[in-house]
């Protein structure tokens, strides 16, 4: 009878371990990772392909199509006067205006070089544009008799209210005093050949090409009172000085 009591009470305690190993409830064995979620965190790498990447394209792993984006250009947009000077511009402009100036020279116009009765002892220096732009003429002609050393300087009081311009066909003029008409001149000598130069858009820099008009058979003879005008429009302007 002892015995069969000891064996009861040994039940009894054996019971009591498996409740407690169960928790106590009755629900059965809990998993060693007790009071964690029960639902998987998704892990950095998974979450990662599930958001959509800048500038990837194509579509997340999710099938959600990727809107791609642009980083904002770090480089300051080029201004309109930026733009203009990078591609280049020419030496002159005219009247403001931005347009690009063309000169007349040696290369678009035809010279000519007549002396005339009236004035006494002087030549009048024709330039017509034969190009097909409207051209300038800045400043005064620079004359060379053959191989003379020094440059004629210009009349002060013929220079125009504004530079000289024309379309094409048309012509401008340049007077020149050859000699004194009293013999005050010195240095007097016959010239065979003459060169007309150009001026640029500032003063005794080059226009472009020069122009070498014929002079009569017998020359046309100078001295040290050689000067000429400012380019003029009108040819009495040139002459009536």
């Amino acid at each position: 009878m002892r015995h069969i009591r000891l064996l009861a009470a040994t039940g009894t305690a054996v019971a009591a371990l498996a409740l407690t190993a169960c928790g106590g409830n009755g629900t059965g064995t809990e998993d060693e990772g007790a009071g964690l979620p029960t639902t998987p965190t998704a892990s950095a790498e998974q979450a990662a392909s599930k958001t959509p990447q800048a500038g990837t394209g194509g579509r997340t792993a999710n099938g959600t199509p990727v809107t791609r984006t642009h980083a904002p250009d770090p480089r300051p947009s080029a201004s309109p006067a930026t733009r203009g000077s990078q591609g280049g511009t020419r030496a002159g402009t005219s009247g403001g205006s931005g347009a690009s100036v063309v000169l007349c020279n040696g290369a678009n116009t035809t010279v000519t070089a007549q002396p005339v009765a009236r004035p006494l002892n002087h030549m009048l220096i024709t330039v017509k544009n034969t190009g097909g732009k409207t051209c300038e003429l800045p400043y005064y002609p620079v004359l060379r008799f053959d191989q003379m050393q020094w440059v004629p300087q210009a009349d002060r009081d013929t220079q125009p209210q504004a530079v000289v311009s024309l379309a094409p066909g048309e012509s401008g003029y340049a007077g020149v005093l050859l000699s004194a008409a009293d013999g005050s001149g010195t240095g007097g000598m016959t010239a065979r050949k003459l060169t007309v130069g150009f001026q640029g858009l500032t003063p005794n820099s080059s226009g472009g090409p020069s122009a070498t008009p014929s002079l009569p058979a017998k020359g046309v003879y100078y001295d040290s009172s050689l000067k000429v005008t400012y380019w003029q429009q009108e040819m009495d302007d040139a002459l009536n000085w």
